[in-house]
């Protein structure tokens, strides 16, 4: 996390240095919330957004889906990066789509702006919570399903 962070800020410094008008114009880059919106619903957002982006990691490269699927491995990036797409086009409106912690600081830091430091918080806490949420229901709920169903299939004599 602290590599992540401060390669974040070192970016962000570079693009200040290289295209200080494109910089200028676009606020640094720093994640705040719009006017006009809860902290509720911008947290909501970075929530639900952290959450599909994981949700889709762990389905698309869960190994015990590669054992049932053998395609599986190929296609991967195709899911992911379509989560990453619309993950990053629908909080735009309220937060300016955080969803990675380190790449927030990295454009606070730089950029310097109370109302990036005051909404900083729904940067870190949203995604956090998105991820927890996305690897405990893949773990617990989804993982157990898929075993019991691998299983049905495997002990069944008709197959």
């Amino acid at each position: 996390m602290a590599a992540q962070s401060f390669g974040a800020i070192c970016g962000v410094g570079l693009v200040k240095a290289f295209h200080s008008s494109y910089y200028t114009k676009y606020g640094g880059g720093a994640n705040e919330l719009v006017d006009g919106y809860s902290t509720g619903t911008g947290l909501g957002a970075e929530i639900v957004g952290t959450f599909v982006l994981v949700y889709t990691v762990f389905s698309a490269t869960d190994p015990k889906r590669n054992a049932r699927d053998s395609h599986v491995p190929v296609l991967a990036p195709l899911p992911i990066g379509f989560a990453v797409f619309i993950v990053h086009h629908a909080p735009i409106p309220i937060t300016g789509t955080g969803i990675n912690p380190a790449r927030s600081l990295g454009a606070a830091v730089i950029y310097n702006n109370d109302k990036a430091w005051n909404d900083q918080w729904i940067f870190w806490v949203g995604p956090f919570i998105g991820v927890a949420v996305a690897a405990l229901y893949h773990q617990y709920i989804l993982r157990p399903v898929a075993v019991k169903a691998l299983g049905s299939f495997r002990s069944s004599p008709n197959i």
